[in-house]
């Protein structure tokens, strides 16, 4: 299939390039110079701006940083909804409002462009591996449509519902994630503090009523796993002002419909402090280093 893919980021590139080795056509497009340069030295034809990129493909599936990014690419003044081939299907696999996800998919529609919201979860390395999960909204025959590409950058495709849907799904899991992710560095360091390895505490902690993801797969202890962001300097991964991102989506939802997240207000609060400190860019699980907080 003839594919555009905007936005070839630490998530983008990965997933376009798996599309590339599915033996799809690809054509890809992000403001990232580097980023351009890998995905053309991996075979992928470079385009010089977005509508370029779009013109007579099949698919075109973005994944960009937050919503306003998102509004601008599909409704902005000479968006890809007034320039992109009639009848292309369109994924958006960025994570966003389910606000914006639904009035962006109500806009395809009326054009009459069929639209899917994506997000996926599963990190950089799910994404290089092609077993990311996908949290689909949208009408039933444009999943479907979409599911053989799906399956091929991922391993789990979850359709939760109407448009919108696979982005409320999503801002859940990742205010879960973060909540999580506090939960172990504190239990990891309160170990440490009390002269365990932590390395011998994760294995009890994870045969244990403690375990959790980011406890078996990602943890946050320099040291204790390799190949994961904590073992490299917490370079790569997840970043803290994305999980801040993150956090805050889940926040404002819930005060939009009156719902409690206590854990979750207060888990913005802490990624906020460490974000603030300058560890923005750094992955999500540096907040094992969290100062203390008063």
């Amino acid at each position: 299939m003839k594919i555009a893919f905007i936005g070839l980021g630490n998530m983008g590139l990965p997933m376009a390039l798996n599309l590339l080795k599915a033996g799809h056509q690809v054509t890809g497009f992000d403001l990232a110079k580097s980023q351009l340069e890998a995905f053309a030295a991996a075979g992928g034809t470079v385009a010089p701006d977005v509508i370029t990129a779009t013109k007579d493909v099949e698919v075109l599936i973005s994944m960009l940083p937050a919503s306003k990014h998102v509004e601008g690419l599909y409704l902005g003044e000479g968006g890809l909804l007034t320039n992109a081939s009639p009848k292309t299907l369109l994924i958006d696999c960025s994570t966003i409002s389910p606000k914006v996800a639904q009035a962006v998919a109500s806009a395809a529609k009326a054009q009459g462009f069929p639209m899917i919201d994506a997000p996926v979860s599963g990190g950089t390395a799910g994404a290089q591996a092609g077993t990311l999960t996908f949290m689909v909204g949208g009408e039933v025959k444009d999943v479907d449509k979409a599911r053989p590409l799906l399956e091929i950058m991922g391993k789990n495709i979850f359709h939760a519902g109407a448009s919108g849907a696979g982005q409320t799904v999503k801002v859940c899991n990742n205010m879960l994630l973060g909540i999580q992710m506090l939960g172990t560095s504190e239990a990891l360091r309160l170990g440490i503090a009390n002269g365990l390895d932590p390395k011998v505490l994760s294995d009890i902690m994870s045969k244990s009523s403690g375990r959790n993801w980011t406890l078996e797969l990602y943890n946050p202890c320099p040291g204790v796993m390799e190949n994961v962001p904590s073992s490299k300097a917490y370079a790569g991964g997840f970043g803290v002002d994305l999980m801040l991102k993150d956090l805050g989506l889940a926040v404002e939802n819930a005060e939009n419909l009156d719902a409690s997240v206590p854990l979750g207000k207060l888990a913005q609060q802490l990624y906020q402090s460490h974000s603030k400190a300058g560890n923005g860019q750094l992955d999500f699980s540096s907040v094992f280093n969290l100062k203390k907080v008063d």
